[in-house]
């Protein structure tokens, strides 16, 4: 009695791997079982090894479900179900490239199903292709490797892997996919990281090619046999790499200063931090700013660090705790929502924050105004508290941002007397003539001040120059020094 008629008796499913695509790769269990068989059903008889099969075997394979589904979800879900069917009654045999649990979707689906329906799974393996791969490049996998799929990697606007640490795609079967990958790639390495392509590994027609990112899609050579090898971009240009040093940092052989910090200690450096990347910002210096945001970044990692080794929380609560805000509340990107522009957005937005906050059980400490931070400098508060309460429609703060409603306040000062209510109402009402205008308060007076700032330090490096005080030179002498330097300026008011 062969194998293929105890099979056929009893049911039951054989998942086998064929290997990298050499026939000689084929391993001596799989060839044994192969020519104990009558039938054999294949994920694709593309693959090299296909064509080596025993002659009396019967092939068939599930390739023409590539042409007739518009994505490999649905190919796959109907491979799946044709082998549990089978193995349910008359016993079958599915071969894959490579190894049947590795880089292969069907097989692992399979042997889930068959397991929850009672039906007998042996796996029969087979060399992958990530052995004859590493092999090729000369690179032993451990500790760092990074392997993902080429499909996945398309369709994401990240990498989603640490670029610290080498990575394998599999899978770059075409132009077209190639291309996709080279653009998510780019999104963390330069245009030209050289990254090496590997086609065949493991058969008489492997070729490893060395080239940059930007031209994988131009490679003769891309095939159902193909993978890319990504270098590292730098031990330390992950955010797994900074945290480590953070954790170091704050380690019994860190550093003294670093351990002596707790969260109220820190809370002026958070404040500093964060104005000093909005000083960037306001003279728009990229390399500037992608220094302070670092610092900004090493002031939350820090709290994160400090917040693990007193058990609260660690930094993977707070990335998971964003994602998974972002995600619900933008249910238009991540899932089937329609909303109309950016007003709909906003609605949308609203809705949920109260359906959270009734979620919660305190809808009364998280009224609509409750997210905005009184720490925040006054002109920043008031634009924010503009903006959200237009949301739901209350007009009161913006409807007093008219240069006829602000002169009429200006005048009763002139004629009452300065008050600090009545000048907050003032500048209250400035804050929404900008936010009408579509500017932010905070930015314009911080910017008005940077052009003070510098018309006035030209004032004093003359007097320097010239070897004179400023507390020396009259008012008049000081006032006719700050007009001359003015002269000449566009677009500047006067101070």
């Amino acid at each position: 009695m062969t194998q293929n008629h105890r099979t056929s008796s009893q049911g039951g499913i054989t998942l086998l791997g064929l290997g990298p695509g050499d026939p000689g790769a084929l391993t001596r269990r799989a060839w044994d079982w192969l020519e104990g068989i009558d039938k054999l059903y294949v994920r694709t008889a593309y693959h090299p090894t296909v064509s080596h099969l025993p002659a009396s075997l019967v092939v068939e394979s599930f390739d023409s479900l590539y042409e007739r589904f518009d994505d490999f979800e649905a190919v796959y879900e109907a491979i799946v179900t044709k082998i549990i069917a089978l193995g349910r009654t008359e016993g079958v045999t599915y071969a894959v490239p490579g190894h049947p649990f590795v880089a292969e979707a069907t097989c692992p689906e399979i042997a889930r199903r068959a397991q929850a329906a009672g039906i007998p799974v042996q796996v029969i393996d087979g060399l992958s292709f990530l052995g004859p791969t590493f092999r090729a490049l000369g690179v032993d996998p451990f500790p760092e490797m990074v392997m993902a799929d080429a499909i996945e990697i398309s369709m994401r606007e990240t990498p989603g892997f640490p670029p610290s640490g080498p990575a394998l795609i599999a899978q770059i079967y075409d132009r077209d996919v190639a291309a996709e990958v080279k653009l998510t790639l780019m999104a963390a390495y330069p245009d030209e990281h050289p990254v090496h392509l590997v086609h065949g590994a493991g058969t008489a027609e492997e070729v490893v090619e060395d080239l940059p990112l930007h031209a994988i899609d131009k490679s003769p050579h891309l095939g159902l046999l193909s993978s890319l090898y990504v270098e590292p971009l730098s031990d330390q240009a992950s955010f797994e790499a900074f945290q480590e040093v953070i954790a170091r940092l704050r380690s019994p052989e860190g550093c003294p200063w670093d351990r002596e910090q707790t969260h109220l200690s820190l809370r002026p450096f958070l404040l500093e931090e964060a104005y000093e990347a909005l000083d960037a910002l306001d003279r728009e210096d990229m390399g500037d700013l992608a220094e302070e945001l670092g610092d900004l970044l090493l002031q939350i990692v820090l709290h994160a660090q400090i917040a693990t080794e007193n058990g609260d929380f660690n930094i993977h609560h707070v990335l998971e705790g964003i994602a998974t805000k972002l995600i619900r509340r933008h249910p238009h990107v991540f899932s089937e929502v329609d909303v109309s522009g950016v007003a709909g957005v906003i609605r949308n937005w609203e809705q949920i924050k109260a359906a959270e906050r009734q979620a919660h059980g305190m809808p009364e400490k998280n009224g609509l105004l409750d997210g905005v931070p009184t720490a925040l400098p006054a002109l920043s508060q008031a634009e924010q508290i503009i903006e959200r309460v237009g949301r739901v429609g209350f007009d009161h703060l913006s409807a007093q941002g008219t240069p006829e409603t602000i002169i009429g306040m200006l005048a009763a000062i002139g004629s009452e007397g300065v008050n600090k209510s009545s000048l907050g109402d003032v500048l209250l009402a400035v804050t929404a003539m900008a936010h009408q205008a579509g500017v932010d308060a905070e930015s314009a007076l911080r910017e008005a001040l940077g052009r003070f700032r510098a018309r006035f330090g030209e004032i004093e490096a003359d007097a320097l120059d010239a070897g004179e005080a400023l507390m020396d030179l009259s008012a008049e002498e000081l006032s006719r020094r700050w007009d001359a330097n003015g002269l000449g300026d566009e677009g500047e008011v006067e101070a």
